[in-house]
């Protein structure tokens, strides 16, 4: 199957160090930038949590890490399973993941009117973030059965792939979600050399889902309040809310300036004026203590991480690690970019977090997942 749109990905040539240690080929680059973004992650959420009182709160924070250590085991776990088995389980852990999604819109909780979540003791669990690392393998495990040239048909039924569990999705609904499944199926889609017209139908459908999605309003008021807001550009009397909400997030990252008001003396953050900050809107609270130099950091990191994942990809042993990598490379991209967008005003705000830094543990542990299988394709790039 030709790969035609990342220049570079593609099969690796076998080497006479095929008999080194796996633990030997971590890609140490990708690993040093991942918990180099977590930790910063936790320094952000610590501070945009820990009150302006005389004791700080630690409960956010304490939790966050818990999801960290759990993430990093569950990397871990994740590299020491030869990826190419998982094709053989990747429809039992798709099915598994349509179940669940519909389980969730009987059983689950709802949270910001979404019902997404099952409540487990003093935690929620949000499935459609495990089910992005599902839908990835699924995906690349169908479009390597056939090494030819995707027809319209398979087209047309990779697309139903991601679009089941997207449409449940919807249903909670979760546009953010959804918008993260339809880009990384793009990437893959395009690196599984998929022929620009089938692209176009891809762009077709998306387009009809969306208009499809307003008119039957599946969307809740206050997401097309989301909507409303970035395209007007303007507050109206129904998504004043909105309006305020991510003017308050561009005042915090323009307070920062250059080198930011300082760790935990954010006026913005500190006054309660952006709301969900340690969650959405956490780049606000990077911006503004930590100012352009820190935020540079952070996306110079992202940077990082997304070119090793690209590399990865490019030295694949076989088309089913190349496609795992442009799932993650396509998860991956979009969420920062949109979640950072959101917060600077540049994309419309849906919920997206932002990955390793905003606090979540769903989102935290679905993060590690993703590099643990990205790691698991370069660690057996010789075999």
């Amino acid at each position: 199957m030709p790969v035609t749109a990342l220049a570079g990905f593609g099969p690796a040539r076998r080497s006479s160090s095929s008999q080194t240690s796996l633990v030997w080929r971590v890609d140490v680059t990708l690993l040093v930038a991942t918990l180099a973004v977590t930790g910063l992650g936790l320094l952000m959420v610590y501070s945009a949590t820990r009150g302006t009182g005389s004791v700080p709160n630690k409960s956010f924070l304490d939790r966050q890490m818990t999801f960290a250590f759990v993430g990093v085991g569950l990397m871990a776990v994740t590299m020491l399973i030869d990826y190419r088995r998982l094709r053989e389980l990747a429809a039992l852990a798709y099915a598994a993941t349509i179940v669940v999604l519909l389980a969730v819109l009987v059983l689950g909780v709802r949270v910001n009117g979404a019902r997404a979540w099952f409540r487990i003791g003093p935690f929620q669990l949000q499935p459609s973030e495990f089910g992005k690392i599902a839908v990835i393998v699924a995906l690349a495990a169908f479009f390597t059965i056939d090494r030819a040239t995707p027809t319209a048909r398979q087209v047309l039924l990779g697309l139903a792939l991601a679009g089941v569990p997207s449409a449940i999705i919807m249903l909670q609904p979760d546009l953010g979600t959804v918008l993260v499944y339809t880009a990384f199926t793009t990437v893959i889609l395009t690196v599984a050399g998929v022929r620009p017209r089938h692209l176009l139908l891809l762009a077709l459908v998306v387009v009809a889902a969306s208009a499809a999605t307003l008119q039957l309003g599946v969307l809740s008021e206050y997401q097309v309040d989301r909507l409303t807001a970035f395209v007007d550009q303007k507050p109206t009397k129904e998504n004043v809310g909105v309006f305020e909400q991510q003017r308050n997030a561009q005042t915090a990252i323009g307070n920062g300036g250059m080198l930011g008001t300082g760790l935990f003396d954010g006026d913005q953050k500190n006054s309660a004026l952006v709301s969900q900050k340690q969650t959405d809107f956490i780049f606000t609270v990077v911006g503004e203590e930590l100012g352009f130099a820190g935020s540079a950091v952070l996306v110079a990191l992202y940077g990082i991480i997304v070119l090793r994942i690209w590399r990865v990809g490019a030295t694949a042993p076989d088309l089913f690690g190349t496609l795992i990598c442009a799932g993650v490379l396509g998860m991956t991209m979009f969420q920062v970019f949109e979640s950072i967008g959101m917060s600077t005003g540049i994309m419309p705000i849906t919920g997206i977090p932002l990955p390793f830094v905003s606090y979540g543990g769903s989102s935290i542990l679905a993060s590690f997942l993703s590099v643990g299988l990205v790691e698991n394709v370069h660690m057996r790039r010789f075999q």
